[in-house]
């Protein structure tokens, strides 16, 4: 389905007002909250719409996907976000086009990152992600996981941590998102006294469309937001 680029345009600031809002009665500012535009159900020109719109960083759940995009829109301005599960033998052709990988869930992926960022000569920014809901479906570490995780991340040159990444649970609607959105926070929070020297834990990606303020007003720093931004029949 397509989607004129007005009403993109016209969604993107109703969303950016909501992100606005939830910000105030958190007690923050918008601009600690960055807009990551879930661009994987929609089409090259409901892409350049966004950017049009004012909204460069874009994210993407399959690694392939964000290869092709990438391709057919190098050279504009575009941060692309891998934000799904990233298998190892995808990292290598990843690494080199992603801003930021939101979906870092095993000691062994984190590895393949450093190395593939170091042949590279690069350093790539990775979120941890954590499986805050417990579900057996989702990936992600086990949040008790976390605390002996942190000692390793300083022998690596590749990556730069900088912070963690939840999801909401599927059943419960936004009660049970505000509480696992408050208890990564309150991990996050936990954390911060005993980060090794070269991590950060400052970014909080969490929330989608349906949860987003919700998240943002228990410290969300990064949101992906898709539905939102094209209408209800994208997910």
């Amino acid at each position: 389905m397509a989607f004129s680029a007005a009403a993109i345009a016209q969604n993107v600031v109703e969303v950016r007002q909501r992100i606005a809002a939830a910000a105030a009665r958190g007690g923050r500012t918008a601009g600690e909250v960055t807009l990551i535009a879930v661009s994987k159900y929609v089409g090259i020109a409901e892409i350049r719409a966004l950017l049009e719109a004012g909204c460069t960083e874009l994210g993407e759940s399959r690694p392939q996907q964000l290869w092709q995009r990438a391709e057919v829109l190098a050279g504009a301005d575009v941060h692309w976000h891998l934000i799904g599960h990233l298998q190892r033998n995808k990292v290598r052709r990843t690494v080199p086009l992603a801003a930021m990988i939101h979906s870092a869930d095993s000691p062994e992926l984190i590895a393949a990152l450093d190395q593939a960022a170091t042949a590279c000569s690069l350093r790539i920014p990775i979120l941890l992600e954590v499986n805050v809901s417990g579900e057996t479906a989702k990936h992600g570490f086990a949040p008790a996981a976390l605390d002996p995780l942190l000692e390793t991340l300083p022998g690596y040159r590749g990556v730069e941590v900088r912070g963690l990444m939840g999801m909401a649970a599927l059943e419960g609607g936004l009660e049970a998102a505000r509480r696992d959105f408050a208890a990564l926070r309150t991990l996050r929070d936990r954390l911060l006294g005993r980060v090794p020297e070269g991590v950060s834990l400052r970014e909080l990606s969490m929330g989608m469309s349906g949860d987003y303020e919700v998240a943002i007003e228990e410290g969300a720093t990064l949101v992906r937001v898709g539905s939102a931004l094209f209408g209800e029949s994208v997910s």
